[in-house]
């Protein structure tokens, strides 16, 4: 299947390219950037084709890989779709409600195959770790993921949209993946912001479970802590850590959107309608945080 790469930044060159250029059955042939310069080098970097003018770039391929902002993202995706390209999205599909339903629209009306990349959805580690969950008598968890993405050195320091728009919508939809999957849809939200990025969630799933998450990108690397935890009758179940790497994920994303295409097959758990339904939920938490830092209230 001919792959083709929108975005010529670290993730995308790490991740995305890496795989791409190494996967059993991908035909690495185009990529399309923003900025030609990168583009360009990525390209020779990875002996593919360069294209400046995002139409001719997918008359080149059969389906599509996005490392952009997700607001490009839900652009280019849904004009990616319209022409019948299916689509390997980053996470958070995009960061307004008009912008993933706009994505969905477009998909549905194609009926093309789509696999949102939440990264903790395609580890090995947490894949076995779900499975022992369902069916469990589960009241409630907490997730926290304490990060420093801003800490001199990192790859994501320079990062626009996520300056712009913090942890809420990048580790956010990591936390709210891992617990939709173990306990089931959001039903609501409750949402307050902290110090700086920090914003703690609260949400009621169906079924009756209650979970909590506590989101930053700014933390001192000290208090780096990443952990979700579910509790009931019979204790607590931790989430793994470590395992799989990112490259290791993406693979496994890569290769079941390919499944689901070679099986004329468009639903997937973590297709384009769940990353809108967690954009739902990440809008919703913005909206409030909003409003109670306008009324004089964190």
């Amino acid at each position: 299947m001919r792959f083709g790469l929108v975005g010529t930044g670290y993730w995308a060159r790490v991740t995305h390219a890496a795989v791409l250029a190494r996967e059993p059955g991908v035909d690495f042939s185009a990529i399309w950037g923003r900025d030609p310069g990168k583009a360009a080098a990525l390209g020779d970097e990875f002996g593919v084709g360069v294209h400046t003018d995002f139409t001719e770039f997918l008359s080149h391929v059969d389906a599509v890989t996005f490392a952009v902002p997700p607001d490009v993202q839900a652009e280019l995706g849904a004009q990616a779709a319209g022409a019948g390209k299916h689509l390997l999205c980053d996470k958070p599909l995009a960061t307004t409600v008009a912008g993933a339903e706009h994505l969905v629209e477009a998909v549905d009306l194609a009926r093309v195959s789509t696999v949102v990349f939440f990264t903790g959805r395609f580890t090995e580690a947490n894949r076995q770790w779900l499975a022992t969950l369902d069916g469990g008598d589960w009241k409630g968890a907490w997730a926290r993921w304490i990060v420093s993405a801003f800490a001199p050195g990192s790859p994501y320091a320079s990062s626009p949209w996520r300056r712009e728009k913090g942890a809420l919508w990048d580790v956010g939809p990591h936390a709210l993946s891992i617990l939709i999957a173990a306990l089931g849809p959001v039903q609501a939200v409750t949402a307050t912001g902290g110090s700086g990025d920090l914003v703690h969630l609260i949400l009621r799933h169906e079924g009756g479970a209650t979970s909590t998450a506590s989101l930053t990108l700014d933390a001192p690397t000290a208090a780096i802590n990443v952990e979700l935890s579910l509790w009931g009758p019979d204790g607590l179940s931790t989430m793994p850590r470590g395992g799989s790497t990112p490259q290791d994920a993406y693979g496994l994303a890569l290769r079941e959107l390919m499944s689901n295409v070679a099986a004329g097959e468009c639903s997937h758990p973590c297709d384009v309608h769940f990353g809108a339904a967690v954009v739902r939920s990440l809008a919703d938490a913005e909206q409030q945080i909003a409003a109670r830092r306008g009324s004089g209230h964190s």
